[in-house]
């Protein structure tokens, strides 16, 4: 092994938001060394947000037109997975090659490293026979992992994640899903809606644990709807694996059989083997804990999904715009996370910013809350059929502090109100907003909890 290369910057891990740092301190002249074992973009591109939501709108299409009688007429369907596949592939992963990533990464002046890294000291990595030794310091962005619980049996079975689920040519007969939770329930829905026989288990008492109650019925409402059956309260005690079929055992007593297994149980931290001890960070953690500059120790960074702050790429690239600033000493506003969106984007899809109802009531605050149905607004009564939802709004002190919006354009609804408590608008100020008619997003004025 010969000396280290002296550089600017190591980026480690090439995800969204590890490579949107690096590319930015490339281009601002630095040198950056990126360094990704897997793809350069990570998860989303590859296995997330683009493929899934191809899958999503593929099923929704297929739903929207079952919807045809009684508003336009009489339709017939024929699901095929083909074209869907076809276009995950060619469309959105190149056939899951990273290449255009790589050299618009290069094309910034970066300098790209295929391999595994080790931290091997204060501003040193190693990959492969190669040190790089960064002056201004480190940035970890290695992103996150499936979590698959040890249920018994279930380690050494061909289960699926996500990924597995994305890449599938052809869809199985039946499929058993271990988790209710927004992944778990997106790829259930498209599954049933092309013929599959989904089961979903939940180990908590309602699907969408984490979000208001209302979004929990909802998504359970849409899904029954769909064919999928939901069981929730109970738990995998154990998985078995046979002739092509997956048998899983449950805490109820009861047992559900498939052809494929789907785990979407969580995810965690890439931590392990990165050396993070000889840098006095914790390698067993589940996320890195980071201040409100990204800043997880001395001359190390952190962005993304490592950080435990939302497994999502809009957050991923707000923790890159934070450190990327802080690394270039650009000063401008900390992370600040009141108004982190999210969107199950399930049918109806379900928006979400700040706190729920239960913890802002646990955190203290007077609360007030403001709810309307989706079909009892102005929009949802001209959609017709498909518009179940609804928006529900969480002020307290006079100003939004969270909400949900659930419905054919819910992902959308939530965005004046992410605006709304990220800007603390006042609750009065949002009274007398002109809403325009007859938009979703009026309904919004409906909900609006009494200023007083």
């Amino acid at each position: 092994m010969g000396e280290a290369q002296h550089v600017d910057v190591v980026v480690i891990g090439l995800g969204v938001g590890g490579e949107e740092v690096a590319g930015r301190l490339a281009e601002s002249g630095r040198t950056v060394v990126g360094v990704e074992h897997g793809l350069v973009g990570g998860e989303c591109p590859y296995w997330g947000c683009v493929p899934t939501k191809m899958m999503i709108r593929a099923g929704d299409a297929l739903a929207e037109s079952r919807r045809i009688p009684g508003l336009a007429g009489s339709s017939t369907q024929t699901p095929d997975w083909a074209p869907v596949a076809k276009r995950i592939r060619e469309e959105a992963t190149d056939s899951w090659d990273d290449k255009v990533a790589v050299d618009r990464f290069t094309g910034k002046g970066g300098t790209f490293v295929r391999g595994r890294a080790t931290i091997v000291g204060p501003g040193r990595v190693r990959v492969g026979d190669q040190e790089y030794q960064a002056s201004r310091g480190l940035v970890i962005a290695t992103g996150t992992a499936a979590v698959v619980p040890p249920v018994d049996g279930l380690a050494g079975t061909p289960y699926w994640t996500n990924r597995e689920a994305v890449e599938a040519e052809t869809l199985p007969g039946s499929l058993v899903v271990l988790g209710g939770g927004a992944i778990g329930l997106e790829l259930s829905q498209v599954m049933a809606r092309f013929g599959v026989d989904v089961t979903v288990i939940e180990g908590s008492e309602r699907v969408l644990a984490m979000e208001e109650p209302e979004s929990s019925e909802t998504a359970a409402a849409a899904l029954t709807e769909d064919g999928v059956r939901l069981c929730t309260g109970v738990r995998a005690q154990r998985v078995g694996y046979a002739d092509g079929q997956f048998t899983v055992d449950l805490s109820d007593g009861t047992s559900r059989t498939a052809e494929k297994l789907l785990v979407a149980t969580g995810r965690a931290a890439r931590l392990g083997d990165l050396g993070l001890e000889n840098v006095g960070l914790d390698p067993t953690a589940r996320f890195l804990t980071t201040d409100e500059w990204m800043r997880a120790g001395e001359k190390i960074w952190a962005v993304g999904d490592v950080t435990g702050n939302g497994n999502f790429t809009h957050m991923a690239m707000y923790e890159a715009d934070v450190a990327v600033r802080d690394i270039l000493r650009q000063g401008g506003p900390a992370a600040d996370y009141r108004a982190r969106p999210r969107v199950t984007f399930t049918d109806p899809e379900i928006g979400a910013v700040g706190m729920t109802g239960k913890q802002a009531r646990d955190a203290g605050l007077d609360v007030r809350v403001g709810h309307v149905p989706l079909p009892q607004t102005s929009r949802g009564f001209i959609h017709g059929p498909g518009n179940a939802g609804f928006i529900k709004i969480i002020a307290a002190d006079g100003v939004v502090v969270g909400a949900t919006t659930a419905g054919p354009s819910g992902g959308e609804m939530i965005g004046a109100l992410v605006l709304a408590v990220h800007a603390r608008v006042p609750l009065a100020t949002l009274h007398s907003t002109i809403w325009a008619y007859p938009t979703f997003h009026r309904g919004i004025g409906s909900a609006l909890p009494p200023v007083s």
